[in-house]
C-alpha cells in the first residue's frame, strides 16, 4: 500500500524521488543560512534556520519511509 504511494508518478517521476530532491534543498537552504548568518550577511534571519532544519528532516523521514517500504512490502 505504502509502496504504491512511493511509485505513484507525479510529472512523470514517482513521489519517492519528489521527496529526495526536496529533503536535498531543504539541507542545503539550512546550511546556506547558518553559513550566511556566520558570514554576517542576515538576508535571512537566523530564526529560520531551525525551522528549515525540521522540515528538512521531516522530509528526509518520509523519503526513507517510502524506500524502505519498497524493500518491506508495506
Amino acid at each position: 500500500m505504502i509502496s504504491q504511494i512511493a511509485y505513484f508518478l507525479v510529472f512523470g517521476k514517482p513521489i519517492i524521488f519528489h521527496t529526495g530532491v526536496l529533503t536535498l534543498v531543504f539541507f542545503l537552504l539550512a546550511a546556506l543560512i547558518g553559513y550566511l548568518n556566520f558570514k554576517g550577511i542576515r538576508t535571512i534571519p537566523f530564526k529560520w534556520h531551525p525551522r528549515v532544519v525540521a522540515v528538512a528532516i521531516l522530509l528526509g523521514l518520509i523519503h526513507g519511509f517510502l524506500g524502505l517500504s519498497i524493500y518491506f512490502n508495506l
